[in-house]
């Protein structure tokens, strides 16, 4: 038997820092953080982000994600409430212009603990990761494992720590380029504008998602 049940996990490990690399709001928040406030707030987003997948490692292994799979309306209401926070961040990028935009992505007056908050909930609140989860991580259960929620549980751990790495990455070189180039506000108003317009294209996607 494969240890801890698990097969394939050269494969897997492979296959989650592939998807890791792929952009989403989690990648999105981390690079604006870090160009604003630097990297320990970049870092702080990342720690969020990676709460918020411990949360759904264990609600799929408790069975919980199952609901969301199985319940249109439990999948409906996380997915609004979900879509609606992204959005809200849009409209706070899109609203700042010249000097306000600048400072936005220099030194904007955010406490750690609300940027841990932001990446927290905006992992959290989307229900496209606890079902991803539930498809993905089962794939490399050995069907023999003595303890199958155990063994989801390690490999959901190993793809969080493989994906807070490369956040933490990202986070310290978005914060190590930005210390080097100083944003014009009209530069700044454009970064904010195309990050905003990218959240807004994330929050209607979730929010037209379906359970499926």
């Amino acid at each position: 038997m494969a240890l801890f049940g698990i097969h394939d996990l050269g494969l897997f490990i492979v296959s989650g820092l592939l998807l890791n690399l792929m952009p989403g709001p989690d990648s999105l928040l981390i690079i604006s953080r870090s160009a604003s406030q630097g990297a320990r707030a970049g870092l702080a987003a990342t720690a969020g982000i990676g709460t918020g997948v411990f949360v759904h490692i264990f609600a799929a292994a408790l069975g919980l994600s199952a609901v969301l799979q199985t319940s249109a309306m439990a999948f409906t209401v996380v997915k609004y409430i979900g879509a609606a926070y992204i959005l809200y961040m849009a409209v706070g990028l899109l609203r700042a212009r010249g000097t306000a935009a600048a400072q936005l992505h220099q030194a904007p007056p955010m406490a750690l603990r609300t940027i841990f908050g932001q990446g927290f909930l905006t992992n959290v609140l989307n229900p496209k990761v606890a079902l991803f989860f539930l498809a993905f991580v089962p794939q490399f259960v050995d069907a023999h494992a003595p303890s199958k929620a155990l063994t989801f549980i390690i490999l959901g751990c190993t793809f969080n720590l493989n994906g807070m790495l490369w956040c933490c990455g990202l986070a310290l070189f978005t914060a190590r380029a930005s210390a080097r180039v100083r944003l014009s506000a009209r530069t700044a108003t454009l970064l904010s504008r195309v990050t905003g317009g990218l959240f807004i294209w994330l929050g209607i996607k979730l929010a037209l998602s379906k359970n499926s």
